[in-house]
């Protein structure tokens, strides 16, 4: 039962993501048309959106705590198939043949992971998180990772390369080590509120700085990516990325598929496929939004005042004349 409530509350939570990102959209769409320029954080609107996402966030932070990070990490897909469908009636999007396909093919994906998902033990103390920090697969698990790491950090700095698939995967070996740390801080705090204290243990604290590091450091290089590519790339390889890190660094480090029988595993595995197949779908050829500017504002320009017209004149070369004396003399002549 426990486990069940953290896949509904894990569902519930990225489903609660998407609301708030279209809520927040709107609210920018709408501050957009406005005759006066406003800053977004005067939105009441925008506050709205921003409030729904803190509690999505810390309802997929207690998630972690009450399920398998294999099973609470690929539930992010809810977040996507969700978006696609609400903008449909908040944004007044079209409803496409893709989304219809591709939600199809991730809610199936979902009922196979949510079936044969791992069954395990979810209440894990600081001593067992101690233990699990320094038994052998991990160690070697962690190397591998810094290694990795620092290679694509290497070409990332030295050599300037910014391809989308270095930056992700850089966010994506960041995403693994802060799904194990969330996870072991959100079962120690639960563990806690029940009256069996594991905040005194200062493991608890060393996950605390090792979330909240990674996390910034994940959050710097993913904005990185939406900086330099449109999100219809970067939202699939991204949830496909993260999502397998976090279900290798949950096999390896809360050794969540120990027990499992191979077919449950392979069901699985068979799932996440069919999720990543159904965002990949979402996403494809899916057209980003940008605003449409039909002239150029050319009146707000110090020292300038402006005579001439600004809309393109199908006559002319030139968008608009400024009051230069320069001007007005090669005109006359």
């Amino acid at each position: 039962q426990t486990q069940l409530f953290g896949v509904l509350l894990a569902a519930a939570s990225n489903f609660l993501i998407s609301v708030s990102l279209n809520i927040q959209k709107c609210a920018h769409l709408r501050l957009v048309c406005q005759a006066e320029q406003k800053p977004y954080y005067t939105s009441k609107l925008w506050w709205c959106g921003i409030t729904l996402l803190g509690l999505a966030e810390v309802g997929n932070f207690t998630a972690y705590g009450l399920a398998p990070i294999t099973l609470v990490a690929p539930l992010g897909c809810v977040s996507v198939i969700g978006s696609a469908f609400i903008s449909v009636f908040f944004l007044k999007k079209t409803m496409r043949t893709a989304d219809i396909l591709g939600g199809t093919l991730t809610i199936t994906g979902i009922y196979l992971l949510v079936t044969f998902a791992p069954n395990v033990p979810q209440e894990l103390t600081a001593r067992q998180v101690q233990n699990y920090l320094v038994s052998w697969p991990f160690l070697v698990y962690s190397i591998l990772e810094i290694l990795i790491f620092c290679i694509l950090l290497y070409f990332y700095k030295r050599k300037a390369v910014k391809h989308i698939v270095v930056l992700l995967m850089m966010v994506a070996l960041l995403a693994s080590l802060t799904v194990i740390a969330v996870k072991a801080v959100s079962s120690m705090v639960a563990l806690s509120v029940k009256g069996k204290m594991q905040l005194t243990y200062s493991v608890f604290y060393i996950m605390s700085v090792l979330m909240a590091t990674s996390c910034a450091f994940q959050i710097k290089f993913l904005n990185q990516a939406m900086h330099l590519y449109e999100a219809t790339a970067v939202v699939p390889i991204n949830f496909v990325f993260f999502t397998t890190s976090a279900i290798i660094s949950g096999v390896i480090f809360y050794r969540e598929f120990q027990s499992a029988a191979l077919l449950s595993v392979f069901m699985f595995l068979f799932g996440c496929l069919l999720s990543f197949l159904g965002v990949i779908i979402i996403a494809r050829n899916k057209k980003e939004e940008r605003l449409q500017i039909p002239f150029i504002d050319c009146g707000h320009i110090p020292g300038q005042k402006l005579t001439g017209k600004i809309q393109p004149d199908s006559h002319c070369s030139c968008y608009g004349t400024l009051n230069k004396e320069e001007d007005l003399v090669k005109r006359q002549s």
